[in-house]
């Protein structure tokens, strides 16, 4: 047996005896503050907290959601606007989350609409919401941004995904005027400096999109966010 093994295996075996010798008195000598503060600190680094909604006026109310992107976005990501749309309304739909809305219309069918007339946008919302049933809320979600890389640079993926979530409260006598609007915008990776030759382009946009989900929807039920959230 060798010294350095044998050295390891005492220092093994006193090691929990020599650990509380040195932290237990550590720990007697910090204030008790302190102490509750590192542990509170510690607790929220892998824990999660509720989040109330934001907007609250969806309870018992039918809605449809429209995603809008320009014509630049939709070239490069070709399936981004259907994917947003079912799963938005998938999340706002869910009985699970509270509050219930009163109804929604299927993704499909909006996104049918939205594909048979062209010129949908220039419409007030509150024949869109006619038009697709009487719905009470329109919930439209403009994507301004999405890109995977900076500006200029293409050997780094750094993407971001820019957007506002505007609600329409067509049941009532401003159905045309904005009633709650937010724009927010998530990134990722999460660190820079990722090579585009180490990570899948689907990666990227999956994230991207995801994230996109997640911050849209959320303003519309209590949910559970990490403290110190990556987006």
């Amino acid at each position: 047996m060798s010294f350095r093994f044998a050295s390891s295996q005492l220092l093994g075996k006193a090691a929990p005896a020599l650990a509380a010798a040195i932290i237990l008195p550590t720990l007697a000598m910090l204030p008790a503050c302190t102490l509750a503060g590192a542990m509170a600190e510690s607790y929220r680094r892998t824990s999660t907290r509720p989040i109330e909604a934001e907007y609250q006026g969806l309870a018992g109310k039918s809605f449809a959601v429209l995603v809008a992107t320009d014509r630049g976005i939709q070239a490069e990501h070709p399936q981004l606007l259907e994917f947003l749309a079912v799963k938005i309304t998938e999340r706002l739909s869910n009985p699970t989350n509270q509050p219930t809305a009163g109804g929604f219309v299927a993704a499909q069918q909006v996104l049918q609409y939205q594909y048979r007339n062209p010129t949908w946008a220039a419409k007030p919302m509150s024949e869109i919401a006619k038009e697709l049933g009487g719905v009470d809320r329109i919930i439209l979600v403009e994507v301004t941004e999405y890109r995977l890389h900076e500006p200029g640079n293409s050997y780094e993926w750094q993407g971001n995904a820019t957007f506002t979530t505007n609600v329409f409260e067509t049941d009532s006598e401003g159905g045309d005027e904005i009633a709650f609007s937010k724009t927010q915008s998530v990134d990722f990776p999460d660190q820079k400096g990722v090579a585009a030759d180490t990570m899948d382009r689907r990666v990227i946009t999956t994230a991207l999109a995801s994230r996109t989900i997640d911050r849209s929807s959320w303003l519309f039920y209590k949910h559970e966010e990490p403290y110190y959230p990556d987006y």
